[in-house]
C-alpha cells in the first residue's frame, strides 16, 4: 500500500494562493511598498555619491528656468568652496531655513508637523517645512511643481543624501546651487551681482541680506530695503550667534 504521505501537494501552488490570499489582505501596504520601490530607482543612484568629491555645474531648477524663458538663455553657476564663504553666510541660512541641520538625517519631522498644522489652519502656504537637504535634493534633482510624486521623491533623495554623503558636502552644495535671483545661481555669482564682491569678503549685514531672500528670491533682493528683507535679515543677525560650524569647519 502507498502512503499518501509519498505524494505531497503541490508547493509552488500552495505558495502562491498563500501569497494571493496575504496579498488580498494586504493590498494597501503593498500599493505603497510599491510605490517606494519605483521612487526609489528612479531617482539619480549614482549621482548622489559624486556630491561628495564634485561639483556639479547644472541643475534640474537651472533647466526649468531656462524652458522657462523659451531657452533665450541658459543660467549659468560659479563654484566656490565652503572655505571660501564668510561662515556667517553659512550661519545666516542654517539658523533661517534648517536650525536643526546638524542633528536631523534630512527631514526634520517636528518642523514638518508644525508647518503642516500652521497652514492647514491659514488655509495656505506660510510657512515651509523642508530642510537644507530637502531644498538641494528639489534644486539638483527635480523642479518646482507641487505634486506627492514629487516630494515622494525629495524625501527619498534627502534621506540617501543624508546617508551617503556629509553634512559638509551638503552645505557646499547647497550654497552653490540655490536660486538668488532671476537667472543667478550660486553664491558667488549673487555675491559678485548683488555687492561686486567674493563669498569671503561679504560682511555680517549682506550674509544676512542674502540668506533673508532664500525662499522667494524672484521677488525680493538682498540689496532691498523692503520690509520683508529688513525683518528677516534682522531676525538672521539676531540668532545666526548660536549656530555652531565647527561639524563642517
Amino acid at each position: 500500500m502507498v502512503s499518501s504521505q509519498q505524494f505531497p501537494d503541490f508547493e509552488p501552488i500552495l505558495v502562491f494562493e498563500k501569497g494571493t490570499a496575504k496579498y488580498r489582505r494586504h493590498r494597501f501596504l503593498y500599493f505603497i511598498a510599491y510605490i517606494i520601490f519605483i521612487l526609489y530607482f528612479s531617482i539619480p543612484s549614482f549621482q548622489i555619491p559624486l556630491l561628495e568629491y564634485n561639483g556639479f555645474r547644472f541643475t534640474s531648477l537651472m533647466d526649468q528656468r531656462a524652458v522657462e524663458s523659451g531657452l533665450a538663455f541658459y543660467p549659468s553657476q560659479s563654484w566656490t568652496n565652503l572655505e571660501s564663504v564668510n561662515p556667517n553666510l553659512l550661519r545666516s541660512i542654517i539658523c533661517m531655513e534648517d536650525g536643526d541641520f546638524f542633528r536631523h538625517k534630512g527631514i526634520d519631522w517636528d518642523e514638518l508637523n508644525i508647518a503642516l498644522k500652521l497652514n492647514k489652519r491659514r488655509g495656505r502656504t506660510i510657512r515651509g517645512g523642508s530642510t537644507l537637504t530637502m531644498q538641494l535634493s528639489k534644486n539638483l534633482f527635480l523642479n518646482t511643481e507641487r505634486s506627492v510624486f514629487r516630494k515622494g521623491k525629495e524625501f527619498i533623495i534627502s534621506f540617501r543624501m543624508e546617508k551617503e554623503i556629509s553634512k559638509k558636502a551638503i552645505l557646499e552644495n547647497y550654497v552653490n546651487a540655490v536660486e538668488w535671483g532671476d537667472g543667478l545661481f550660486g553664491i558667488k555669482r549673487a555675491s559678485e551681482f548683488y555687492f561686486e564682491k567674493e563669498p569671503a569678503d561679504l560682511t555680517t549685514n549682506e550674509c544676512a541680506r542674502l540668506a533673508a531672500v532664500i525662499p522667494s528670491p524672484l521677488e525680493h533682493k538682498p540689496t532691498d530695503d523692503s520690509r520683508y528683507v529688513l525683518r528677516r535679515s534682522n531676525i538672521i543677525k539676531s540668532r545666526m550667534g548660536s549656530v555652531n560650524l565647527s561639524p563642517v569647519l
